[in-house]
């Protein structure tokens, strides 16, 4: 073996390497086990153990930690010194599936990008396209940039884009009058990179001050995704505010209701949306109805046999404020409850309803209820002076003016406020905008952040110095929230959140423990077997796999990785196939043993002999590593991570590591080696089994599954989860007493989730269930109102007591409920993400298979044996699917096709290819040496030869999937039993598949050489 001073260096600067990672994660978690001790001390008013207890630990543990995050608590002398967030950046970190938190995919909005670098153009042709842009966006997987460009194209008639972007300032250096549409194009996505990043940076800025211990803020430039992962969280409304909201804060003139045909406006209003059917008879729960044909000159309902009364107006949804007898702020025009503000605001922005507003007349809700004496708490409606009409019309003051921002209580009420200092223009423009209406009847200010008012003070005279505040009913935390925002600034693109998950840190403890339990039983398992079967060679395998685990969490935490519940299954998967290696070549050994050859000479011809089949092994189920990585998102990413880590760190270990262990014991030490127990010792020996000849049963068997396949998948398809089709999707635990089963809740759930069954499952126990609906997906803005109706069904199911009424909807959200139902997990996925998630998703399956293909046709110089090996794969592949559809309906466990269900079906393919690669590597071998012997007879041997591998190499993985499938927490279930019918399937492919399929595509596999040539190759072969 060559070069064994050079593997020996590089395994002990390995060795130290793991071993400083190990002693950072020892540190880390003792400085983090003294901040909970501490935390205990200082609760003394609590049960220990409820959830309240637990939330208070949680939060005064955070508070210590961030407390210390940037004290040095760890030297190096004359090297390093590290501060608290240096050694958590430095270690493995758990996932939230592990820990609890939030995760969330934030997707950019670069339409204002495109708008400013316009200089606001008007043009018809660009702002036609901006509106084409925004309609496809939705149902469209491709950037906005390129959506805008096609948009364009379609609408500008020839017309250059040049002549839209040369007229700002700052474009002619990079954009001319002769500059032609792919240029444009080329700065404009240039320019919306450098937004994405920047906003990327900013948001990681902001999330810092949330709180949160070492937040994980990720930039996915292909897709314009910004993707948050908080630990810990026990807020995630609180985290969406500091994620989604842009920060835009503007200064505008208002409207007030005693202003000359404000009133007649709305009342205007109100009969004109009453004659076009947007409100009905005096039900204020109704919602707008838009079944309705107008005629495009009158503007006057046809078409509709319903009767509307012309007179019914806005009071129908809402109380207005009168000019005659203005009880309250005269800028306020009226008040509405939440549940009626979506169908307001689709009247109010009807075309036919519009008219009866002035056209600087922009209508814009409170961000808060207020409450009032005569009609309880209601939202309230102002109209700042705003042209609707102009997108681009301009604040009396912009929130870019502001310099800081700072929280402080009202000496006077106490309540929170936020001062705010501005820099010189913005003093200026303040004064102005103040003296203004000051000197016109101490007329209101709005104060609007993100397109809701704040609040609307009158002003008694200018403000000048350029500071000035916002008032609200506002907590602590609100307002120091807010003042941390406004001080980083306004986001230089709006972000909204497309996906996301919160996990209970009940759950994840739970899930940390049945993750442990798994990887123990399942090495358990597999060193017993390689001990039994293998003898003093199974005790070698032992080390070099125990050195594997070693070297992988050294190397993953290295790199700063985070560690998952599908990265432990990535783990607990390498350990099985890093046998794999071992199993080859051991193999290999007992057949040159039973050869005749000496223990030595058997070793050594067993290890080069073994070589090639390992490598196109390993290099297949990297390239699978590498597209999951690619198109995978979250989650799948870490399990792309951990599997391609471990192949690597398995060739080491198993071929390079091993075989320094084997040459120290039986070369240098001179002793005996033994590869195999006198049980096992002929196992699979002398096989004779004419496999080929039954190729066509196999073909029949195979077509069979396949039909009830595509049979089962054209009349009940399969069960799709959120990734794929977008939704709402919970974890509930109820309480043994509850008396709550899928039914009941099926049946509960369906009248507060718009009379639509959602889909319950039983998941893990008897008391928790998995809950998924697509109620408002299409809403942005309608997570709290989902949330409320979960909660308002569960409530109406399990009946009034003290236990269920007593809670809160925030407590019940992050399993803190004591005695009553708890979510432990959900996760929103809005139709865009899902629609990009099951595209990139079949792309992934789609050009794995072709860099298979291609891999196998270089790496075998034939492209017969890349067809039969992608058709096996492909045959493995759909078999998997077709039985998550033929069990669709069984309870047994969740069978949803989602992300970890595609990384199942590549791991599958990357697993079956291993097994088939080996029989073709062998194919390739005898064809050389036995030039007398038929290609079946020839083919058969080769099978014959390596069936013990594949029935070996099976059976180890097995043992540690089965493990995961016994043990783990009910989101990995599933992946589990993809991977458990994709092992045996790929075991069946590569012997009844892909080799027959080999035979049948070709008549001559032999390599095509002139005859005096033929012994020179054999010698080749075999060294």
């Amino acid at each position: 073996m060559q070069g064994k001073g050079l593997i020996r260096f590089f395994a002990i600067l390995l060795a130290i390497v793991c071993l400083f990672q190990y002693f950072i994660m020892w540190k880390t978690n003792t400085i983090e086990n003294k901040a909970e001790e501490q935390a205990k001390e200082q609760i003394t008013n609590l049960e220990v153990g409820t959830a309240a207890y637990n939330q208070q630990v949680r939060e005064l543990k955070g508070k210590y930690l961030d407390g210390i995050s940037q004290d040095t608590v760890f030297r190096i002398p004359l090297i390093a010194n590290y501060t608290y967030n240096d050694l958590k950046k430095a270690t493995l970190n758990l996932g939230l599936d592990l820990k609890g938190g939030m995760s969330a995919a934030l997707d950019v909005d670069l339409k204002e990008m495109v708008i400013s670098l316009s200089n606001n153009s008007q043009n018809a042709n660009f702002t036609n396209a901006l509106k084409k842009a925004d309609e496809a966006a939705p149902n469209s997987q491709s950037d906005y940039i390129s959506l805008f460009a096609d948009a364009y194209q379609e609408v500008a008639q020839g017309r250059k884009l040049s002549t839209i972007f040369s007229v700002n300032p700052t474009m002619r250096e990079e954009i001319n009058a002769e500059s032609s549409d792919a240029e444009v194009i080329a700065v404009l996505r240039r320019k919306a990179d450098e937004t994405v990043k920047l906003t990327f940076e900013m948001l990681k800025e902001r999330i810092d001050g949330l709180g949160v211990v070492q937040p994980n803020v990720t930039l996915d430039e292909n897709r314009d995704l910004i993707l948050v992962e908080m630990p810990g969280i026990d807020n995630p409304q609180r985290a969406r505010e500091f994620l989604e909201r842009s920060a835009k804060l503007e200064f505008w003139d208002v409207y007030r209701i005693t202003d000359q045909g404000v009133e007649a406006s709305l009342n205007e209003a109100g009969r004109l949306a009453s004659l076009n059917g947007l409100i009905k008879g005096d039900d204020t729960n109704q919602t707008p109805n838009y079944e309705f044909q107008f005629d495009p000159d009158t503007g006057e309902k046809i078409d509709s046999t319903l009767k509307v009364d012309s007179q019914l107006g806005l009071d129908a949804l809402m109380i207005l404020n009168s000019a005659q007898n203005v009880t309250y702020s005269p800028a306020v025009l009226g008040f509405a409850d939440r549940k009626n503000i979506g169908a307001l605001d689709s009247i109010f922005k009807n075309e036919n309803v519009e008219k009866a507003f002035p056209s600087d007349m922009t209508l814009l809700w409170s961000r808060e209820p207020t409450d009032t004496e005569s009609f309880g708490s209601k939202y309230t409606l102002y109209a700042i002076k705003k042209d609707r009409s102009n997108y681009y019309d301009k604040p009396d003051v912009a929130g870019d003016v502001v310099t800081d921002a700072s929280a402080n209580p009202d000496p006077t009420t106490g309540q929170m406020s936020i001062s705010l200092n501005m820099n010189s223009q913005g003093a200026k423009d303040w004064a102005d905008l103040t003296t203004r209406a000051a000197n016109n009847g101490n007329r209101e200010v709005a104060i609007v952040l993100d397109d809701r008012i704040v609040s609307a003070p009158g002003v008694r005279q200018p403000i000048t110095g350029g500071r000035s505040s916002i008032d609200g009913s506002y907590t602590v935390q609100e307002a120091n929230d807010l003042a941390k925002i406004l001080s980083i600034g306004k986001l230089p693109a709006k972000t909204s959140i497309v996906s996301e998950s919160t996990v209970g840190p009940t759950l994840g403890e739970e899930n940390i423990r049945r993750s442990i339990n798994s990887l123990i039983f399942g090495v358990i398992m597999l060193l017993l077997f390689m001990v039994l079967y293998y003898g003093g060679a199974g005790i070698v395998s032992i080390l070099a796999l125990l050195l594997n685990v070693f070297f992988i969490f050294g190397a993953l935490s290295s790199f700063g990785t985070v560690l998952t519940i599908p990265g432990i299954a990535g783990i607990i998967l390498t350990i099985g196939m890093a046998v794999d290696a071992n199993v080859i070549i051991y193999e290999r050994v007992r057949e040159e043993l039973r050869s005749g050859k000496s223990l030595l000479a058997s070793i050594k011809d067993g290890f080069s002999l073994s070589y090639s089949a390992i490598i196109d092994a390993n290099v297949t189920t990297i390239i699978v590593a590498i597209v999951l990585g690619y198109y995978g998102l979250g989650p799948i990413k870490g399990f792309a991570v951990v599997l391609g880590i471990g192949v690597l760190l398995s060739l080491l270990t198993a071929v390079l590591l091993g075989r320094l262990i084997i040459d120290w014991w039986t070369v240098k030490k001179g002793n005996n080696l033994s590869f195999w127990t006198p049980p096992f010792k002929n196992a699979f020996a002398n096989m004779n089994v004419d496999w080929i000849g039954k190729r066509k049963i196999t073909y029949i068997i195979s077509g069979v599954i396949i039909v009830a396949g595509i049979i089962s998948l054209l009349t009940q398809g399969l069960n799709y989860g959120v990734d794929f089709k977008g939704g709402y999707q919970y974890e509930v635990e109820f309480q043994e007493s509850s008396g709550v089963n899928a039914e009941s809740l099926r049946t509960g759930l369906s009248s507060v989730f718009g009379d639509k069954a959602p889909v319950v499952k039983e998941v893990s126990n008897a008391n928790t269930f998995s809950i998924t609906t697509d109620y408002k997906i299409n809403d942005r803005d309608s997570q709290r109102d989902v949330n409320e109706a979960l909660l308002t069904g569960i409530r109406s199911i399990i009946g009034n007591s003290a236990a269920v009424d007593s809670f809160s909807l925030d407590k019940f959200m992050i399993g803190q409920v004591d005695n009553g139902p708890n979510v432990r997990s959900s996760a929103t996925i809005g139709p865009t993400i899902a629609d990009d998630i099951k595209n990139s998703s079949m792309l992934a399956a789609i050009i794995a298979l072709i860099l298979i293909f291609a891999y196998i046709a270089a790496r075998f110089s034939k492209w017969q044996y890349s067809m039969g090996a992608v058709a096996a794969l492909a045959h493995d592949s759909f078999i998997v699917i077709s039985i998550f559809s033929i069990l669709k309906n069984f309870d047994f466990i969740s069978l949803e096709v989602d992300q970890a269900f595609i990384a199942a079906v590549l791991t599958v393919i990357g697993y079956s290819i291993n097994d088939t690669v080996v029989v073709f590597d062998r194919i390739r071998e005898y064809l050389g040496i036995y030039t007398s012997k038929t290609t079946d007879e020839v083919l058969n041997l080769a099978i014959n030869s390596t069936f013990s591998r594949t029935v070996i190499t099976s059976l180890t993985t097995l043992f540690v999937v089965l493990c995961l499938f016994i043990f783990g927490s009910g989101s990995i279930k599933g992946f589990a039993f993809a991977l458990l019918i994709g092992v045996l399937v790929g075991t069946y492919s590569s012997i009844f598949v892909a080799t027959p399929l080999l035979r049948d595509f070709t008549k001559d596999l032999r390599p095509k050489v002139k005859k005096n040539e033929k012994k020179g190759f054999s010698k080749a072969l075999h060294g």
